[in-house]
């Protein structure tokens, strides 16, 4: 049986990440994957783990000063990966 309406192959993926629920981890992967080019380079490579749980950020450092440094511009940085993502999927930022 032919349908009568043809879509393009990205309609129908737009279509299915749109039902399977996906967009919302596609943009927090997002985030994650851009973390070193809103950070930079530095603070990137003292960056251990990171990964968004329940709008949440969590941020694995391995050193005290970025730690403390990153807890100066906590907001400034928040608003910055909203800005990135187009909405507001972090709340709240946690450095451990």
């Amino acid at each position: 049986m032919r349908r009568s309406k043809t879509i393009s192959l990205a309609e129908a993926i737009k279509d299915y990440i749109k039902e399977m629920k996906l967009d919302g981890k596609l943009v927090e992967i997002n985030l994650i994957n851009s973390w070193e080019e809103i950070v930079g380079k530095a603070i990137s490579s003292r960056t251990s783990k990171i990964y968004i749980k329940d709008h949440i950020l969590y941020v694995h450092l391995s050193s005290s000063v970025v730690r403390n440094e990153l807890l100066m511009i906590r907001e400034a940085l928040r608003e910055k990966l909203n800005e990135r993502a187009g909405s507001e999927v972090i709340k709240e930022i946690v450095l451990r």
